[in-house]
């Protein structure tokens, strides 16, 4: 009887492990990465955007307190999806920027370098579905493209950005928008609105028959809400009246929810506002009312987004899917300061695009919209600076994370980083491979409630963009901000009493900023960080690059221009000089 006993639990043994398998039980994966998002931007966090769909997994699952990414779009993009440094992926920056010396040197390619293995390769490799939508940003020639990361399917802009509405650009810098399906250029439909696009071919990809019977990764990497911001006017219209009294008041009213809501002690102060910044009180009537309009299209696309991820949620619903994917939310930078209208030559390139910037339209097909430096700064409240800075309003953005082997309700307030999330997910996949892998840390254990922390006080985190830089090291963080809006000096800062980055310590603490400094020198080397070269300035940087572009897109145009331009004037000289020899020679 005990042999007979043992030989049917060995049957059953046998018959549920083969029922998992063809069930295939592990749980799928949805990484939903939003563009430009402020820390507060998202309702959970204290924004003032409808974002219930957000909200709801936050609620269900866990959401992070210092969360820290890079202050870059393509560098962001490329830790999280490899769990590497960005100049470890070779993504250390974006073209826009990248100054003749760094171009092609290891870790400035810009693109993911030989031998980096994304988490959809890991995956793909262990029987799952991958899928993929929205902006790539990760490199363009032959092999760059997610077809070549482990996507087995892809819709993807290749670009920092482009228009919400229809196939364009949206700066100088790229001739069009970049869109490519599976590593094949494509071209979008008529009524092609981007957050409802990017969902439906996320659905459309995971409806198809081989995804059926395994377990799936998705990426879907929303143009929400980068430059420009556009969005159908219903969703703006509910939110001129929140916006109404201006930047300086949205600034003190964050910092009072943060401090609230337990994100930053009581006692915080503020950083105070560059000189640079004009006061609200300073517009004119028309100005008020142009860049009111603005942040309410910013909120209101926010809102339009977190529709459709509702519905790409209920979808999975639908299927039975839903309670067994893990969903990761966050943003790959701060907000974006950028006012691009103001920059030289960009008003003759709208109007030779047909784009306008008008209150009347905002936001709508055929228009341009943004933030600009004002808005940004209030939106990164209560932290210092934006975008493309490493003061926290560049660095730290939401993470909400839900799903199985996450704790419900939960808030994590120790330090991460954008590259523990692939080893995260490789863990949550019962993939994870060796910790070598990785740069990042996996969040897991922290994730199902058993570790208060994945950092030690001893361990650092850094991040590095074009020379702006910082080095997380417990309650202590080193800043390095260069022109325009820093002054390449060193800071020092304890963020645990002071996260609005107020008060330099670099004196006061010497031991301690010499400590911080030869680490961040270590860090540096392993990582492989290039110093910038001598007067490199950004803005300067930026022209010179798109000028280089547009010479190579339309340098035949412009030389058949010139061509036919010094004809007309070469045959314009000769009838002159004709016409004043028969003047003098009748």
């Amino acid at each position: 009887m005990r042999g007979l006993s043992v030989g049917l639990a060995g049957l059953v043994a046998l018959a549920w492990a083969a029922s998992a398998v063809a069930q295939d039980v592990r749980p799928n994966v949805l990484v939903v990465l939003v563009d430009d998002a402020a820390f507060m931007d998202f309702g959970a966090y204290g924004g003032e955007a409808r974002t219930p769909v957000i909200d709801a997994l936050a609620a269900r699952g866990a959401l992070f307190v210092q969360h820290r990414t890079t202050p870059l779009c393509a560098p962001s993009r490329a830790m999280l999806l490899t769990g590497l440094d960005a100049h470890e992926a070779g993504v250390a920056t974006i073209p826009e920027v990248i100054p003749p010396e760094h171009v092609g040197q290891p870790g400035y390619t810009l693109a993911l370098e030989p031998g980096v293995t994304t988490m959809a390769s890991r995956l793909q490799a262990v029987g799952y579905q991958t899928v993929m939508a929205g902006k790539w940003h990760l490199g363009s020639g032959p092999g760059d493209l997610p077809d070549a990361h482990g996507f087995e399917r892809s819709f993807a802009l290749d670009a920092s950005g482009a228009d919400n509405w229809e196939q364009k650009t949206y700066m100088p810098f790229y001739a069009t928008a970049p869109w490519f399906e599976d590593g094949e250029p494509v071209s979008l439909p008529d009524d092609f609105y981007s957050s409802e696009f990017l969902v439906d071919q996320v659905m459309d990809y995971l409806g198809e028959t081989p995804g059926a019977d395994r377990p799936f990764f998705a990426y879907l990497a929303f143009q929400a809400i980068h430059i420009p911001i556009q969005v159908d006017p219903a969703y703006t219209d509910r939110y001129v009246e929140t916006y109404s009294e201006g930047w300086d008041v949205l600034r003190g009213q964050r910092r009072d929810r943060a401090a609230a809501l337990g994100f930053i002690p009581e006692a915080a102060p503020l950083a105070p506002t560059p000189d640079r910044l004009r006061p609200w009180t300073s517009l004119t009537a028309d100005q008020r009312e142009l860049y009111t309009r603005s942040m309410a299209v910013n909120a209101g696309m926010l809102e339009a987004m977190d529709h459709h991820l509702g519905r790409l949620v209920d979808y999975l619903e639908a299927a039975g899917a839903l309670e067994n994917t893990v969903i990761l939310v966050t943003s790959d930078n701060g907000p974006e300061p950028s006012h691009p209208v103001g920059e030289p030559g960009f008003r003759l390139w709208m109007a030779l695009h047909d784009i306008e910037w008008r209150t009347e339209t905002l936001g709508e097909r055929g228009t341009t919209a943004f933030i600009g430096p004002e808005w940004a700064f209030a939106a990164a409240s209560p932290f210092d600076l934006f975008k493309f800075y490493t003061s926290d309003g560049g660095l730290r953005v939401p993470l909400i994370a839900a799903g199985p082997g996450i704790a419900s309700g939960i808030r994590i307030d120790s330090p991460t980083s954008v590259a523990d999330i692939a080893p995260t997910v490789m863990r949550l996949a019962g993939a994870e491979g060796a910790a070598a892998d990785f740069t990042g840390r996996s969040l897991a254990e922290a994730l199902s409630g058993g570790a208060p922390a994945v950092y030690g006080p001893d361990d650092v985190i850094g991040f590095e963009v074009s020379g702006n830089a910082a080095l997380i090291r417990g309650e202590w963080k080193l800043v390095r901000n260069l022109d325009p809006w820093g002054d390449g000096r060193w800071r020092l800062f304890n963020i645990a009493l002071d996260p609005g980055e107020t008060t330099d310590r670099s004196q006061s603490d010497p031991e301690m900023f010499a400590q911080m400094r030869a680490a961040y020198e270590l860090w540096a080397a392993d990582v492989g960080v290039l110093e910038m070269p001598d007067g490199y300035s950004v803005h300067r940087q930026i022209s010179i690059n798109a000028l280089k572009r547009q010479l190579a897109q339309y340098g035949l145009l412009l030389s058949v221009f010139a061509l036919v331009l010094l004809g007309g004037l070469g045959l314009g000289g000769y009838w002159l000089v004709r016409r004043l020899r028969r003047r003098r020679h009748p």
